[in-house]
């Protein structure tokens, strides 16, 4: 039985565009394909082990030609629409009190911030969930199973009591062999408010 409702951020509520944003990086860099060392800087971005000045210090040492100001522009360009049908839809299970609803998102401190500023509903919509976790503040990052196991032990729940809903395969191949119940969106073709008409096996 489900009682623990566990949501990703990104292109299950905040719409993104991934390939169209690292195209126009590989463009406006002038590369063709981002080298491991960016990547693992990335990587460490989103997990907080380093601040946003020694994020952008970073690019603009590797990248002189580009102003802070049009990275922190490229960084935020796979940011795109929040659907206020999504913010209805928590709020409406929210307010059921049926589930305990928990976000967990591999979001770092520049998106959050982009979205703070131009997602008027934000505040809204974070209060929908019982906790709300950001990789960047918790120091752990999907598909890690250590932050599918931290989740689970700071709530004090069970894997195969909650669903978890995520559009990237690896993270959802994590939480399938730690025992939740799992449901990989499809971004365009699938929306998370139709989740209780098309999901409903996942409920039984």
């Amino acid at each position: 039985m489900i009682k623990t409702i566990i949501f990703d951020f990104g292109n299950v509520f905040i719409n993104l565009d991934i390939p169209g944003s690292q195209q126009n990086a590989f463009e406006t860099m002038e590369i063709d394909s981002f080298p491991d060392e960016i990547l693992g800087f990335n990587s460490f971005y989103e997990q907080g082990l380093i601040s946003t000045e020694e994020f952008l210090d970073f690019y603009s040492e590797n990248f002189p030609k580009l102003s802070r100001e049009a990275l922190v522009d490229l960084w935020n360009n796979m940011l795109k629409d929040f659907p206020k049908a999504r913010l209805e839809f928590i709020k409406a299970l929210k307010k059921s009190g049926d589930y305990k609803l928990i976000l967990l998102s591999n979001t770092n401190a520049l998106h959050i911030e982009y979205i703070k500023q131009n997602v008027e509903f934000f505040d809204e919509f974070k209060a929908c969930f019982d906790k709300f976790y950001l990789s960047h503040e918790i120091n752990l990052i999907k598909p890690n199973a250590d932050i599918f196991e931290f989740v689970l032990a700071d709530n004090n729940i069970k894997a195969n009591e909650c669903l978890f809903i995520d559009d990237n395969k690896d993270n959802i191949a994590t939480a399938n062999n730690l025992n939740f119940k799992t449901w990989h969106i499809t971004p365009g073709t699938e929306d998370v408010c139709t989740l209780f008409e098309t999901k409903s096996n996942l409920f039984k």
